[in-house]
């Protein structure tokens, strides 16, 4: 019963959604639940304009078991893949709900500087800091997974924060947080690694930060995830030291570059899901790990 007092403690924690039943029995705890996803439902259904995107529709605060919350990944079904960041522990979420529906390990004894999440068809991916690629399949509740490795040998090259998956070229794209090569230190630097050919050597993709930074006053960008948006294929990029958020096209078109909103204090995951959501997470600083949902694109957009 441990497992399901965890859940039902973070579907009761608090959240923009704060319309709390008298009673915390299972039938108070169904109905808080059905109130939540058709709230989500009718926000997702207001058209957004730039004035509106960056009005939250739900932050649900997270357990302590996720204060190191990292990356973030959605699965098919719209659940949110998201990892620890030092141990090989990945939880799995309901954005609409407010849940930590389960979580599983890659085992108690796997750990490395884990810095992006990405999923390719059932397969999971996740990357350290020096480009280590592990990869599985998800697994139930308490369960420890088998993994293998890779090294894409960029780890001189680059200190990495995020993994994303460009299905358009079948590759993974790394994105890098401190640039080690000397040509492209003033640079925001992209590496993508062919999940086809293992013998093809990473293809970097490097946006100079005049451009990438373009109006705004950050002096430099330094990372912390990457999505790619699930309709456009578009790069979305956010970088938890200058708050930055930003669009880039694969083929390096700057298309949105500005800040995210105050209260994001140290955003460290970003992913979209297909019908529009989109979830940016924040590590615990002062306070509770927790993620905000956001609507990032009309309906019609998303169909």
């Amino acid at each position: 019963m441990r497992t399901a007092f965890i859940v039902v403690a973070l579907a009761l924690a608090a959240a923009t959604c704060r319309g709390r039943t008298a009673d915390s029995g299972p039938d108070a705890i169904e109905r808080e639940m059905a109130v939540r996803e058709a709230r989500i439902a009718d926000s997702l259904a207001v058209p957004v304009s730039d004035s509106s995107r960056w009005s939250p529709i739900a932050v649900w605060v997270l357990p302590a078991e996720l204060a190191e919350i990292s990356g973030l990944a959605t699965l098919p079904d719209g659940l949110v893949l998201a990892h620890d960041d030092e141990m090989g522990r990945v939880g799995v979420l309901d954005p609409r709900k407010g849940l930590l529906t389960r979580r599983f390990s890659l085992g108690s004894r796997v750990r490395d500087d884990f810095e992006g999440i990405t999923l390719v068809g059932d397969t999971v991916y996740m990357a350290t800091s020096n480009g280590v690629l592990y990869r599985f399949r998800a697994g139930g509740d308490g369960a420890e997974v088998p993994h293998e490795t890779r090294d894409t040998n960029l780890g001189k090259e680059c200190e990495f924060e995020g993994v994303a998956f460009d299905a358009a070229s079948s590759s993974l794209v790394l994105a890098c947080k401190n640039v080690r090569v000397k040509e492209f230190e003033d640079h925001l630097l992209l590496y993508r690694v062919s999940l086809t050919d293992l013998s093809a050597p990473p293809t970097p993709l490097a946006i100079p930060f005049a451009r990438a930074i373009g109006g705004n006053e950050w002096k430099s960008l330094h990372p912390s995830d990457i999505t790619v948006d699930p309709v456009t294929g578009h790069y979305i990029v956010i970088a938890s030291q200058e708050r930055a958020f930003l669009e880039i096209t694969p083929a390096g078109e700057v298309v949105r570059s500005e800040s995210l909103p105050d209260k994001h204090k140290q955003p460290e995951g970003v992913t979209i899901t297909r019908d529009g959501l989109l979830v940016v997470s924040d590590e615990a600083r002062k306070g509770s790990a927790s993620i905000t949902l956001y609507r990032w694109r009309s309906p019609a957009a998303s169909e």
